[in-house]
């Protein structure tokens, strides 16, 4: 029995390894017809075999293996090539740009900053020099100052056109410049640029400041100093022309402050501010002017304090006169400084009360009214002088039954603080009955 078995297990694996070759022949046969490739079709039907070692789906997922290596191969390919390309084209416009730049960065670029920084330094310094100027004039200038001040907005308009066009030239010359070098170069440019942008808000600054300045000049002449509110206006001098001043309480006082703020159209060798006076003595108090100086009286018209050289026709002026009778001492301030000072002036004297006090005139009962004149008008006085009367403005006139600090004068007469509110205890400015009369009227 061994002996038979032996003859038929050498058959055996004869013909195992016969169909074992078969089947690798049939393995590289079908990869080289499919090419690694897997056909939309019907797979063929698998070579029958009698052995178990031939497996369709072993060859199926080779295929699938092999076309995912493939493609995931061509990927990498792609993405590369697309790389190569991006920075092969990045690197030439960048080149672009930097050539494009070292050519016209330092002619057109430079010439527009450096107009543009001389432009704004010369209009810098011109509005600085016009600031200052009205900083330093008074609220109401004078016709000279007015004038001067006109001239010098001309001449900041006038450099204001004329930078805008020398720009524009330069503009226009850098960009006419900056097309023919894009044609050249194949570069299509906008024309928007950081210079540009600031040329505009410098254009834009500069007619703000314009209107500012227009509005300013055209509010000069209504603007009232220490942030009065009215003014009392007298036209002209003459004898019809004053204010009457009607106090709540009597003026039997041994001390007071009178201030206010005048601005004279014309002054001659006196001319009355503010009087008070009675039928004995019409110059009890004097607060009045004389040519270029400033003279306050008490008690009589030879005792008196005068600052000169401290007025000027057209000028907002302050004024205040102060007198105690306890020391008979005088003060005269003007402008919030103490300019002349006398003692020994109506020491001991008390002011009688039934007297009338008026603003612009003195009554002194020098030109009584004939009565053939035809001049006698209810309401009008013809005791007063024409050539003491005041022409210009008034306000702030207050009075107090003490005498003030220094300090408190000092703010009464700062033209841009608010004086006008700081008000009197025997007058105050806004309070007190006051009657305009002749051609004297409020102002607002």
């Amino acid at each position: 029995m061994v002996w038979w078995r032996i003859p038929e297990a050498a058959f055996l694996l004869s013909v195992c390894a016969c169909v074992t070759l078969a089947y690798e022949d049939d393995i590289e046969i079908q990869y080289s017809d499919y090419y690694n490739e897997i056909s939309d079709g019907a797979t063929p039907a698998p070579t029958p075999s009698s052995t178990p070692c031939n497996s369709p789906d072993l060859t199926k997922w080779d295929k699938i293996f092999s076309m995912m290596e493939n493609s995931q191969m061509r990927e990498n390919m792609l993405l590369q090539y697309v790389d190569d390309i991006v920075k092969v084209e990045m690197g030439t416009l960048r080149g672009d740009l930097q050539r494009f730049i070292a050519e016209y960065e330092r002619s057109c670029g430079a010439a527009v900053e450096t107009a543009g920084r001389r432009m704004v330094l010369q209009l810098e310094s011109h509005l600085r020099e016009t600031l200052e100027l009205l900083k330093l004039s008074d609220l109401t200038p004078t016709a000279g100052n007015f004038n001067h001040l006109e001239a010098q907005i001309q001449q900041l308009l006038s450099a204001e056109h004329t930078q805008t066009s020398r720009l524009a030239k330069l503009e226009s010359s850098c960009l006419s410049s900056r097309s023919a070098g894009a044609g050249k170069n194949g570069l299509h440019l906008q024309e928007v640029t950081p210079e540009e942008v600031a040329l505009d808000e410098v254009l834009a600054a500069m007619q703000e400041v314009k209107a500012e300045l227009d509005e300013e000049l055209k509010s000069r002449q209504r603007r009232l100093p220490a942030g009065c509110e009215m003014a009392l206006l007298f036209p002209m001098r003459s004898r019809r022309i004053y204010t009457a001043i009607i106090p709540d309480v009597p003026l039997a006082l041994s001390a007071f402050t009178v201030c206010m703020w005048v601005k004279p159209t014309s002054v001659f060798n006196k001319t009355v501010l503010f009087s008070y006076g009675h039928r004995r003595n019409p110059s009890e108090i004097q607060l009045l002017l004389a040519q270029t100086s400033a003279v306050f009286t008490v008690g009589e018209e030879a005792s008196q304090v005068e600052a000169r050289s401290v007025v000027s026709p057209g000028q907002w002026i302050h004024l205040c006169g102060a007198w105690s009778s306890e020391q008979g001492l005088a003060t005269l301030w003007v402008g919030g400084k103490k300019m002349a000072s006398k003692p020994g002036m109506a020491k001991g004297h008390n002011l009688p009360e039934g007297g009338s006090l008026q603003l612009g005139q003195e009554r002194n009962g020098c030109c009584p009214l004939s009565p053939t004149s035809g001049s006698g008008v209810a309401g009008f006085e013809g005791s007063f002088d024409p050539k003491l009367a005041f022409a210009g403005k008034m306000t702030g006139v207050n009075m107090w039954d003490t005498v003030l600090s220094e300090q408190e004068i000092s703010q009464l007469a700062a033209q841009r603080g608010q004086g006008c509110q700081y008000r009197g205890s025997v007058v105050a400015w806004g309070v007190t009955e006051m009657v305009p009369h002749g051609g004297a009227q409020f102002i607002y």
